[in-house]
């Protein structure tokens, strides 16, 4: 590596950042060289996000510092980290679909001019001959239409428009999430292409065998921190995953060792064969009453589309029986009618009704139960709703109240109230403690653990591996939209879960 290559052109110098309630980045520190691909790597929650937001300008940090070129400086909006030279890819494109490939590309000189009529269009289009030629996109016409390419060729006009814009250091976040292995093939020669001409590339990404292919560095991050930055040389999956794992996790009790024993004989409440749909594979499983069954996986993995396939949200193949009794795709009625039960990720958007009560909340899923001759009854509506704020120990000032106006921890509860009193045999939860606080995770796991203990099968659908691990008796891990591993007992372990979902 030349002296001009081995020049730190970024350092993030103890950045601190905060959130309401939670500690996201914690003094920081990492350099980035002019000319290397800088692998950042770490579980859901580590803090890579918030640092790339950072860096993109999206963000300010509460204390520390970014220097480029040994200057402190500050962006203030994403802007000045451009005008910095720092670009960022994100997972989710950027792009106008009915836009032409050139507009896109040369949209942030069009956004300059004060009349848009008066940009020279084929000045636009040699431009973006130019830049797509230095990517080996030489074929693709400037004029044809966004919305018409390809996922990678969507990608690479992205990295285009960077490149065109003078990028000094290229974020890329989780480029290869959506891509064949030939298209990934075409974007490592274009990230190699890229770091011979001297630009610096941030490479963020769950799947790590690309990250050992392609990365001159990698930086591991956990709980907001730095733990290290290590030269690639002979790294294995392993050695990564153990550095990405090692927490203090002496608070986190499997489940698997202290759940009571099932048994063997008891017949399955959910049966799934061969289950296919976007970003499902044919994938096979049951669960059993009392059990907790987690799922995990990474974000592409189908393990989040998997809730609602289950529930007849989306077409499917395959078979889903609850009890026996086969489920219908696009029949979610029908699925709470047979004992499933759905409590999906988006609490706010799609799990409550936010401008109802709480007593309406609580009955939404039953009201059949609680009407007569078309007419709502409203004494039972209430004792309903009491008895499930009192079963929950939900922290609500009366029946009435907005559900809106709760915190996140007693939305959730109001919300899986609603999903018992439809009186299921199994219970499909996504995400069931997302964006609430610790105290009130902990009443929820134990919320979920009488419930199992009462004979209700549990499915739980989660991208927190502590979550997994401390309330499933048994967890599934998903890679590429199959079951890649099924851990039980005292294989129910984090790095075990980060391996199969992971590891190649």
């Amino acid at each position: 590596m030349s002296a001009a290559q081995n020049q730190t052109i970024v350092e993030v110098c103890g950045v601190t950042r905060r959130f309401p309630g939670v500690l996201a980045l914690d003094r920081i520190e990492v350099g980035f060289r002019a000319g290397e691909v800088h692998a950042v790597v770490g579980e859901n929650g580590a803090g890579k996000s918030t640092l790339m937001n950072i860096l993109a300008g999206d963000l300010q940090p509460d204390e520390g510092e970014i220097r480029v070129d040994g200057q402190a400086v500050r962006f203030a909006s994403p802007l000045l980290s451009r005008a910095a030279g720092i670009v960022v890819v994100y997972q989710e494109l950027a792009l106008c679909p009915s836009m032409s490939v050139a507009d896109n590309i040369m949209m942030s000189s069009m956004a300059t001019r004060s009349v848009a009529s008066l940009v020279p269009r084929e000045a636009m289009r040699v431009e973006t001959r130019q830049a797509l030629t230095r990517l080996g996109m030489s074929d693709l016409d400037p004029d044809t239409r966004v919305g018409r390419l390809s996922v990678a060729e969507m990608q690479l006009v992205e990295i285009a428009r960077a490149v065109r814009q003078k990028a000094r250091l290229l974020m890329l976040d989780e480029p290869n999430s959506a891509l064949s292995r030939r298209e990934s093939e075409r974007l490592f020669e274009v990230v190699r292409q890229l770091r011979a001409e001297g630009v610096t590339i941030i490479y963020v990404s769950h799947h790590l065998r690309e990250v050992l292919d392609i990365a001159d560095r990698i930086t591991v991050m956990r709980d907001g921190r730095t733990i290290e930055t290590i030269d690639n040389d002979d790294i294995s999956e392993t050695r990564l995953i153990r550095s990405m794992v090692g927490r203090d996790l002496g608070t986190v009790t499997p489940w698997a060792l202290e759940a009571p024993a099932l048994a063997e004989d008891v017949d399955p409440v959910l049966s799934v064969e061969n289950l296919s749909c976007a970003g499902i594979d044919n994938i096979s499983f049951v669960v059993r009453a009392g059990e907790i069954l987690g799922v995990g996986g990474l974000p592409d993995s189908g393990k989040d589309m998997l809730g609602e396939a289950l529930f007849g949200l989306c077409q499917r193949t395959g078979r889903i029986a609850v009890g026996g009794t086969e489920l219908q795709p696009l029949d979610p009625l029908g699925s709470i009618r047979n004992g499933m039960t759905y409590v999906p990720a988006d609490r706010r958007g799609a799990g409550g009704l936010l401008s109802m009560s709480v007593a309406e909340n609580v009955v939404a899923a039953s009201l059949p139960r609680f009407s007569l001759a078309g007419f709502l009854r409203r004494a039972g509506i209430r004792r309903e709703a009491r008895a499930q704020v009192a079963r929950l120990d939900a922290r609500i000032s009366h029946l009435g109240q907005r559900l809106g106006t709760l915190s996140g921890g007693n939305q959730q509860k109001i919300i899986l109230g609603r999903s018992l009193v439809t009186a299921p045999s199994i219970l499909v939860l996504h995400e069931p403690t997302r964006g609430i606080d610790v105290g009130a995770k902990a009443e929820i796991y134990a919320i979920l653990r009488g419930i199992a203990q009462e004979g209700v099968a549990v499915l739980m659908i989660s991208s927190e591996i502590p979550e997994l691990i401390g309330n499933a008796a048994r967890v599934l891990v998903m890679r590429n939209g199959r079951i890649s591993s099924e851990l039980t007992g005292a294989s129910v372990n984090e790095e075990a879960v980060l391996q199969g979902a992971m590891a190649s």
